[in-house]
């Protein structure tokens, strides 16, 4: 062999081997009779369209609760959100033992409840801080599948008619309360309290009170247990089905606040003895004495969270979308562009074009592939107080997958699925450097595919026939070319120098974003998606 045939497969070995992980290759099959290698890029037309995301699976910790109406009057209308969640139970939960004077035992002064509340807490908001609202909450009285679809119908869960509950008498509760995001009644010195390393005391909530005879009827259930008449505190499974099987969150009053919340508890106040170091009750210091003319005990009033929701129950959110929402996608005034809507709202679908890259780079190196989604101005951040900003996060992956990547918890692999951030400061985009991995695969798919199909065919193979059925509706690569651009929300582990990626979620915040595209019918244009490829000079 010639040096200089030495030398021209040394450079594309090279070529081959010294791409990283975001390089495919198509061809190379052949080493035809060159003098050299050039790299060239080639653009080819991507298709995009709206498509209505329908429910999404949305297993988080955060509950979302409130109505928010888009500003804009030709924008999404509006979506109400709401939840239930299950309160988790310790194993082998007790109630402290009420005093015994004769054994020292127990500081609980009488074995009744003082009072009892149930408190929603979260730390931000969406939207109008004084606006007023009112919060309803509803006791379960089924217990909840663990379905994490933001279609879950939370009246397969509850009523709002007054029912009997088993081992009470004072039925499934019903609470109410009025209330703002931004509590004024609450005095600057204990929102502003802190503890002695500057960190902040006061936690934003809605405390809706409970009766004292549900709190009363509680503590006795698990004073049964501790004599082992019944199982119902044994662990979380047993409270579940026999106490309390959740509540579910809504709100039935006021338009433009979302409530992020992070945690919902269920506290219990009690009356307690102060207890000398052997368990002896302790005596008011300054002499007063009881209605007995006793020394009068020395009290005091102790609240505690006795059950709370957590990560280890279900919580499932609901988001109601208007039908405004679905005229954003299907409505010919609004087919020249594309939409980002969350939560659960709109999606952005692309087509790529795998067929015509294979036909035309059969036997190039493919070393680069871009693609860039960009936003139009969001010019009703100016225009509205409380207007929606566009997604931070987008998530690319194929459409097929859309559904099973979130329900099996993945990550990107840089494959099949890849992760950009809005550029809001430069160019308004979301840009996807190099998805070549993900054009070779799928059109080694195909190709696996159709050899499959040849084979299986014999005599009988029609290639044409093929062509055309595969990737119709129904047929085996219906979405075979489909991608999708979903706002998600990543977490990092950031306890190591490199954060590492550890959780992708449906972004359920207000976000939106009107994308450059569409159907060029309706005054639209295709993007362009920009191929880096090698090529052998003839």
């Amino acid at each position: 062999m010639k040096v200089k045939y030495l030398g021209i497969l040394l450079l594309a070995l090279l070529a081959f081997y010294g791409c990283d992980d975001n390089t495919g290759t198509l061809g190379m099959g052949m080493l035809p009779d060159s003098d050299g290698i050039s790299a060239q890029t080639k653009t080819f037309e991507v298709s995009t369209k709206s498509i209505l995301a329908g429910p999404v699976y949305a297993k988080t910790s955060t509950g979302y609760v409130g109505t928010f109406t888009d500003p804009d009057p030709n924008g999404f209308g509006n979506y109400k959100a709401s939840f239930l969640t299950e309160l988790n139970c310790a194993d082998d939960f007790r109630f402290p033992a009420e005093y015994n004077d004769e054994t020292h035992t127990g500081t609980m002064a009488g074995d009744t409840v003082s009072s009892a509340q149930l408190t929603i807490y979260y730390a931000s908001w969406y939207g109008d801080s004084l606006n007023p609202c009112r919060m309803s909450v509803y006791e379960l009285n089924r217990r909840l599948t663990n379905n994490h679809y933001t279609d879950i119908n939370p009246e397969d869960y509850f009523s709002k008619v007054t029912a009997n509950k088993p081992n009470f008498t004072t039925g499934y509760f019903q609470l109410h309360k009025a209330y703002t995001a931004y509590d004024t009644s609450v005095p600057d010195s204990v929102r502003n309290a802190t503890d002695s390393n500057g960190n902040s005391l006061f936690y934003p909530n809605v405390t809706l009170p409970l009766s004292k005879e549900f709190g009363n009827e509680l503590l006795q259930l698990n004073r049964a247990y501790q004599r082992g008449e019944n199982d119902f505190f044994k662990n979380s499974d047993k409270f579940i089905d026999n106490v309390l099987k959740g509540v579910y969150i809504e709100t039935d009053y006021g338009d433009g606040t979302i409530l992020y919340v992070d945690r919902v508890d269920l506290q219990m106040q009690f009356r307690f003895h102060y207890v000398d170091s052997l368990g002896v009750k302790l005596t008011k210091k300054d002499g007063t004495l009881n209605a007995e003319g006793k020394p009068a005990d020395s009290l005091y009033y102790s609240t505690a969270t006795v059950f709370a929701s957590t990560k280890e129950v279900v919580q499932a959110n609901r988001f109601e979308n208007s039908p405004q929402l679905e005229k954003k996608v299907t409505s010919d005034s609004e087919k020249g562009w594309s939409y980002l809507k969350s939560p659960a709202g709109i999606f952005t679908e692309a087509t790529l074009p795998y067929d015509k890259i294979h036909e035309e780079l059969t036997n190039d190196t493919l070393n680069a592939v871009k693609l860039t989604f960009t936003n139009y101005n969001q010019e009703n951040n100016n225009k509205y107080k409380f207007s929606m900003s566009a997604p931070e996060t987008v998530l690319l992956l194929r459409k097929k997958d859309m559904d099973t990547f979130f329900v099996n918890n993945e990550l990107t692999d840089n494959v099949t699925s890849f992760v950009a951030t809005h550029n809001s400061v430069e160019t308004n985009q979301y840009t996807f450097k190099n998805i070549a991995r993900l054009v070779s695969a799928c059109i080694n798919e195909k190709k696996a595919a159709k050899q499959k199909a040849k084979e299986d065919a014999g005599a009988a193979w029609d290639e044409a026939a093929w062509e055309a059925g595969w990737s119709q509706p129904g047929g085996e690569g219906e979405n075979w070319d489909k991608v999708v651009l979903i706002p998600v929300v990543v977490t990092y582990d950031t306890n190591s120098t490199t954060p590492s990626m550890i959780g992708i979620q449906h972004d359920l915040k207000p976000t939106y974003a009107k994308l450059k595209g569409g159907d060029p019918t309706y005054g639209g244009s295709n993007l362009q998606i920009e191929v880096t490829y090698t090529s052998f000079n003839k």
